[in-house]
């Protein structure tokens, strides 16, 4: 009885830890021609150890769709068949964007075409971007999204994040990307009240220009939502890649945001 309770528990572990998702969310500012070949290979680097990785900010113009095939083949040489796919420019007025995602093959299934969410196109400027994947089965469906500035009321855009989860009631919904907004923020209650928590409670991500005795991190905007009902949260964080140059200067040439990254089982 003793051997089969040990099997029992060991086949559950390594169930769990095989469809283990660990993702990673990164606006990577103006994500284009203008990334050189050794900032793509310090991106990957940074990225190699993921699963799925949601890239924010991917320039319309100006090679950002090259610049994710670039990044993808960089992935490719770390040591894991990576694919991707890329959304088509947002439909805002202002300022248009792709999204990306990229994922291990071995890792994960993309089920069905990703798209750009158009059902609030007119309320949201740069509408979030989602893809629905497998693992061992399991089906989880990610929405990017990058808000607009601060100083344009993104909580006026993030209030209609509190309808997707009854559009699609069947899918386990994930919303990650830049909110330009604190998770503390009032207009993410309703989400909360509907069991999506944060990954991630008081951590900045956005880099100042230097710095200084308050450190590098300037505000709390990037994050990832998760809903906590059918998700099991192991792991979250940031990573700190700014740390590997002498100054913010130079470590703002990859991005002026860090990535953050959420790892979890799906029930």
């Amino acid at each position: 009885m003793k051997k089969i309770q040990v099997l029992f528990v060991f086949l559950v572990f390594a169930t769990r830890v095989f469809s283990q998702v660990k993702l990673c969310s990164w606006n990577l500012q103006n994500f284009g021609k203008s990334k050189s070949d050794s900032v793509i290979l310090f991106i990957a680097e940074n990225l190699k150890d993921f699963d799925l990785v949601a890239i924010v900010e991917v320039v319309a113009g100006n090679g950002g769709a090259q610049a994710v095939a670039r990044l993808d083949d960089a992935l490719d040489r770390t040591g894991s068949s990576w694919d991707y796919c890329i959304s088509d420019p947002t439909s805002g007025t202002t300022t248009v964007e792709r999204y990306a995602f990229l994922w291990k093959k071995d890792k994960l299934k993309k089920k069905g075409d990703a798209w750009l969410e158009k059902k609030y196109q007119q309320e949201i400027e740069r509408e979030p971007y989602f893809a629905t994947f497998s693992s061992e089965e399991k089906e989880f469906t990610v929405g990017a999204f990058h808000a607009r500035p601060k100083e344009k009321q993104p909580e006026t855009e993030i209030k209609f994040f509190k309808l997707f989860p009854g559009e699609y009631p069947e899918k386990t919904l994930l919303f990650c990307g830049d909110f330009n907004c604190p998770q503390s923020h009032t207009v993410f209650t309703p989400l909360k009240e509907m069991d999506f928590k944060p990954a991630l409670n008081g951590q900045k991500t956005s880099l100042k220009m230097e710095c200084n005795t308050g450190g590098c991190l300037a505000s709390e905007y990037d994050n990832v939502f998760y809903n906590s009902t059918r998700m099991t949260p192991m792991r979250s964080g940031v990573v700190h890649f700014y740390k590997n140059f002498n100054t913010l200067k130079k470590a703002r040439r990859i991005s002026d945001h860090i990535p953050v990254y959420f790892e979890f089982f799906l029930n």
